[in-house]
């Protein structure tokens, strides 16, 4: 998940770090030029813009600092507009941060829990990090501010830049950001500083928050990283649209994914989370998971395959259609003979790998093909295509009818651009068998339709050729390029016949495919409420004690104490009497402990599980009766 998201920005991050390298080597310049007189009195500010995806910032800017200390500079300070209401606070978290982490970081491991480096010992001011800054540099030698011990810390610049990163920008308080912007300033040619400043919405965010006076104080550099849908076709593209991995997903739990990421949060770390969560469940639900594995060692599990699995692979749906299909000897010898079925299952788990070594390029170049389509007929995104190739026979949808309506109307040139990249993802297809008859026809369109666009053509020509085609329409004749057109597309349509297939009509695709969407939603998009209810009506159902086990509508002794609580609560009016309320939960107690007194544990427990639901919003205290709690819910609560 980490390394994905930071391969996605790496781009970004390398620009991020060549700016304040530049940014530090002008501030450390001793021109006396013009331009350099101007810009010593403001500060190097890189105004990054992440998108509304503000789940993955975190990630982002733990790996943006992370880079700044192995390379750059020990002086990153990350803030987060929540923690500050003044400035005040925004000046005492930075000076704790760098001259207390200093202290912690100096001190020998075994000494490091007796430092206690206070913020009311810091003299909150701007000049006190001046002094220190200028403390640190001037020492003979300059590393890392981690400990001694190690050796292979990070050498720096003798006076490396303290950056301060921003993490939301649009949290903080304006006046707050405001202030701190003004006194940078003021220390700027003492204090190497550079600031960070993530941006969810836009770039005017800034310039709403700070007025012109504030502004100007600012060198602000823009970085925009990529759009939100980019990292979503550039993960589905990874995890996905490959063969390197042999775990699948079907269609509508793939649109369980990307409608939770389009429409909830547009992140991309909750995204992959709900693909590890879909491998999670369909190893814990799935038995012939055992063979969701890479080819080589599929074929190694099979032959360990006890009686128990063979039985489980016969009760699998699309192994008993592929039996049913079967001549009446062979269908005998697959229920009944293990090792016949065990040399079945590696042939179809065989097929199986050819199937989806087969189906990405050809549905590539489906996608290079409509996308340039107007309209986008079968999905401006690879990944609706793919859902739609997943769930139903793509070729019998009347958006693919007239996609191929389309193609047949389109320009010699443009087909010809399109099938030469069609082409050269078939070309880098591993399928030599798909590749050889693809590549062979789609070759000789493609010379054949260059040649002619080659021809250089007169005016007279081109005359002569539109009294050709008039002439031609009448007879209702094709010319030869549309001849040659309508067999490259019957080919085409053949391709996406034979290969696009839903996975369904394969035998055995329950191996790697994970189908439950009703279970990945119930599990990333759930109702809270619902969910509390269900635990606090029903614990057997989220703890699988056989204990807890007990009859619809009724709450076993042996329960939890708040279910225990919450159960009496309903049969409550408007106000609760706590000491009845008490007495009736002791009752409960007594029944599971088999009669033995209860004493101050007890009476604890009941007032902790009282809190608990005033906690989770059941009750709350009430002034109009003494000892009462006012109920909040009602209905089915």
């Amino acid at each position: 998940n980490l390394a994905l998201q930071d391969n996605l920005n790496k781009k970004m991050f390398g620009s991020l770090l060549s700016f304040i390298k530049n940014s530090h080597s002008d501030l450390q310049s001793k021109s006396k030029s013009w331009s350099y007189q101007m810009r010593c009195s403001e500060i190097p500010t890189a105004a990054l813009v992440l998108g509304v995806n503000v789940p993955d910032h975190e990630m982002t800017f733990q790996k943006l600092s992370d880079l700044l200390q192995e390379s750059l500079t020990p002086y990153v300070v990350c803030l987060q507009g929540k923690d500050f209401t003044a400035v005040k606070q925004v000046l005492q978290t930075v000076l704790v941060h760098l001259i207390g982490r200093r202290v912690y970081d100096d001190e020998d491991e075994e000494d490091v829990f007796s430092v206690d480096f206070s913020q009311k010992k810091i003299f909150c001011s701007m000049a006190s990090l001046c002094g220190w800054y200028r403390a640190e540099t001037q020492k003979p030698t300059f590393s890392s501010p981690g400990k001694k011990r190690k050796s292979s810390s990070p050498q720096y610049e003798q006076s490396p830049p303290v950056v301060i990163i921003f993490k939301d920008l649009e949290s903080f308080l304006p006046k707050v950001l405001q202030d701190f912007l003004v006194i940078c300033s003021n220390y700027i040619q003492q204090l190497p500083l550079i600031l960070i400043f993530g941006i969810a919405t836009s770039s005017v965010a800034l310039h709403r928050m700070l007025p012109q006076s504030v502004s100007s104080l600012l060198c602000i550099e823009l970085f925009q990283s990529l759009s939100c849908t980019e990292h979503l076709a550039a993960v589905i593209d990874k995890l996905i649209l490959t063969t390197k991995f042999p775990f699948k997903l079907s269609g509508k739990v793939l649109r369980v994914l990307t409608s939770i990421f389009l429409y909830h949060d547009f992140s991309v770390r909750n995204f992959i989370k709900g693909f590890q969560l879909s491998l999670l469940e369909h190893f814990y639900s799935q038995p012939l998971s055992l063979l969701c594995c890479a080819l080589n060692e599929a074929n190694a599990r099979v032959q360990d395959l006890t009686h128990d699995d063979c039985e489980l692979i016969r009760q699998v749906p699309s192994f008993m259609r592929y039996v049913e299909s079967q001549d009446p000897e062979k269908q005998v010898e697959l229920l009944t003979k293990d090792h016949y079925l065990k040399d079945t299952v590696r042939k179809l788990l065989n097929d199986l790998h050819v199937y989806h070594e087969n189906y990405l390029p050809v549905l590539k170049c489906l996608h290079i093909l409509t996308t340039s389509l107007p309209k986008y007929p079968l999905g401006k995104q690879i990944r609706d295509l793919h859902s739609t190739c997943l769930e139903k026979e793509v070729w019998e949808t009347e958006d693919y009818s007239s996609a191929f309506q389309l193609f047949g109307m389109m320009a010699k040139d443009e087909l010809v651009s399109l099938l030469t990249r069609c082409l050269d993802v078939l070309k880098s297809s591993e399928q030599d068998n798909l590749e050889d008859s693809a590549v062979r026809e789609g070759e000789e369109e493609a010379t054949t339709t260059q040649k002619s666009l080659q021809r250089k053509t007169n005016l007279y020509q081109l005359q002569k050729e539109l009294m050709e085609r008039k002439t031609s329409r009448r007879s209702k004749k094709l010319s030869g390029f549309e001849v040659l057109r309508v067999e490259v597309l019957q080919f085409i349509d053949k391709l996406i016949r034979d290969y696009l297939l839903p996975p369904e009509t394969q035998p055995l695709h329950e191996v790697t495919y994970f189908s439950a969407a009703s279970t990945l939603r119930r599990h990333l998009n759930a109702a809270p409420r619902n969910a509390l209810q269900t635990a606090l009506n029903n614990p057997y159902y989220y703890l699988q004690n056989e204990i807890l086990k007990s009859e619809t509508g009724t709450i076993p002794n042996t329960a939890p104490d708040i279910c225990i609580v919450y159960k009496l609560h309903l049969e409550c009016g408007r106000l609760i009497n706590l000491y009845d309320w008490l007495q009736v939960s002791l009752g409960f107690l007594l029944l599971y402990d088999g009669g033995v007194q209860l004493g101050e544990e007890e009476g604890a427990r009941f007032i902790r599980a009282v809190s608990e639901l005033e906690f989770l919003g059941f009750v709350k205290p009430t002034k109009r009766k003494t000892d009462h709690v006012a109920r909040l819910t009602w209905g089915g609560c």
